[in-house]
């Protein structure tokens, strides 16, 4: 899937990356940074203060993904790449597809039935700016419609087409055509709890530096515009760290480990150059330094329901955050870390400590952090899991939603692909490892072949 390419301002990436474990004939474009952040020499400084608790990591792509280092993004020649610029653009001329835009679909629809078993090999659709009154079209398929709406909008195409818990199908009036128990169930989602710092230097907040001056951003969007360089065309941290709850830590004499395994992270750090805080204006004085702190092996547990039989109305969505005791024990590890982490003496003349709403926040305190984290974890948009993956062996609503070759189980002629059939939550940005799924599942398409 991946091409590993220079980074647009031709900086020399050793130390930064391992170019052998990584693709270099795919068809999206991954980097390193293009433009540099006054704090990212004193990130890597810290991991030399403390490597014990917070070690580099040249490349974590290596299978070994734990410590501190830089961060790998999807873009290219200054520019991002996604599954559109990679994989859609490209084939637009090809007589064999057409892409409707300012469409949406409604509902998968029955087209037939084989032996007992339903067939949905049709679309029902609104254009425009449509409303539950607009007129809707229809579309059948030869070989099968292909569901890619996403972790949220994918449990409620299934719901609204008949296909999901019964009992919240009739209390909408919604005629169950296959009781599919787990649609929508098992959300899980990566919550970001931001710790902020103030700056001694106003220049080094890039984000405030960009919302306050519009000179300053204009002349960044000009020399993107005519080079493809400045702090544009990075994200928003050069730097990414993977870390875990120490072995010896009191949490595993009552809690069960959540994650895959001994090297696989409990938190994450992200390092962002200004104010991130969901719940707020970003204010108009100060400057500012926003460690974020992510909790990726979550063992909570949310859903995704139905509002209406609407297809215009927005689902229900309960992430269900911070419910179970080990992922607010996380959570508290993660914000303390943090803290020690901006503690180091790197950050001396950098920093001026705790800021913002986040100055009055006694880390020490698990009331003060459970607070905090009430009131501003937000997600970091990585749900998967509402119409998960299973066996053949596992019979409708027994635990999934799809097989493993992601046909939709009890029916005929529709398959998802898309992050919603992750059976778990990766330690880690799911995206590669949803590209991953995806390229496997076009394998079995193309075959022709079921598995189950």
């Amino acid at each position: 899937t991946e091409r590993l390419v220079p980074p647009r301002d031709g900086h020399n990436t050793t130390g930064e990356i391992v170019p052998a474990i990584n693709g270099t004939r795919g068809a999206l474009n991954i980097s390193v940074y293009n433009a540099p952040f006054a704090q990212d020499p004193l990130v890597i400084e810290t991991t030399q203060e403390l490597p014990t608790e917070f070690p580099s990591n040249e490349d974590m792509n290596s299978g070994y993904p734990l410590g501190i280092g830089w961060m790998q993004g999807t873009y290219g020649n200054g520019m991002r790449s996604s599954a559109s610029t990679a994989y859609i653009e490209p084939v637009l001329s090809r007589p064999n597809l057409d892409v409707l835009v300012e469409t949406t679909v409604t509902k998968p629809i029955q087209t037939g039935e084989a032996s007992g078993t339903p067939i949905f090999r049709g679309v029902q659709f609104a254009m425009f700016h449509a409303s539950f009154s607009a007129p809707k079209y229809a579309m059948n398929v030869t070989r099968e419609v292909i569901l890619s709406a996403g972790a949220v909008n994918t449990p409620q195409l299934l719901m609204l087409s008949g296909l999901g818990p019964s009992k919240t199908l009739s209390s909408l009036n919604i005629k169950t055509i296959v009781d599919l128990q787990d649609v929508g169930q098992h959300l899980t989602d990566h919550p970001f709890l931001p710790t902020l710092f103030g700056l001694v230097n106003p220049d080094d907040d890039i984000l405030e530096s960009l919302a306050r001056n519009a000179t300053f951003a204009n002349d960044l969007i000009e020399e993107w515009a005519s080079e493809r360089q400045c702090v544009l065309t990075d994200s928003t941290d050069n730097h990414v760290g993977w870390l875990r709850i120490p072995d010896d830590d009191s949490i595993w004499t009552t809690e069960q480990d959540p994650n895959s395994g001994p090297t696989a992270p409990h938190f994450e750090f992200l390092f962002v150059p200004g104010f991130v805080l969901e719940t707020e204006t970003a204010p108009t004085t100060g400057s500012f330094f926003t460690l974020l702190t992510v909790l990726v092996s979550p063992s909570s547990r949310g859903s995704v329901t139905l509002a209406s039989a609407d297809p215009f109305a927005k689902p229900v969505i309960d992430p269900n955050f911070r419910d179970t005791t080990f992922d607010v024990y996380a959570i508290r590890t993660a914000v303390r870390s943090a803290a020690r982490f901006a503690a180091a003496r790197a950050w001396n003349g950098f920093l001026t400590g705790q800021a913002g709403p986040f100055a009055n926040v006694d880390v020490g305190s698990d009331e003060d952090v459970d607070a905090w984290a009430r009131a501003q974890s937000w997600t970091i948009w990585h749900p998967v899991a509402t119409a998960r993956m299973g066996t053949c062996a596992q019979t409708v609503g027994n635990g999934a939603v799809v097989n493993p070759d992601a046909t939709v189980k009890g029916v005929q002629g529709l398959r998802v692909v898309d992050a919603s059939i992750l059976p778990y939550i990766p330690a880690a940005h799911p995206q590669a490892v949803i590209y991953t799924f995806a390229e496997r599942i076009a394998d079995f398409i193309k075959s022709g072949q079921l598995i189950c």
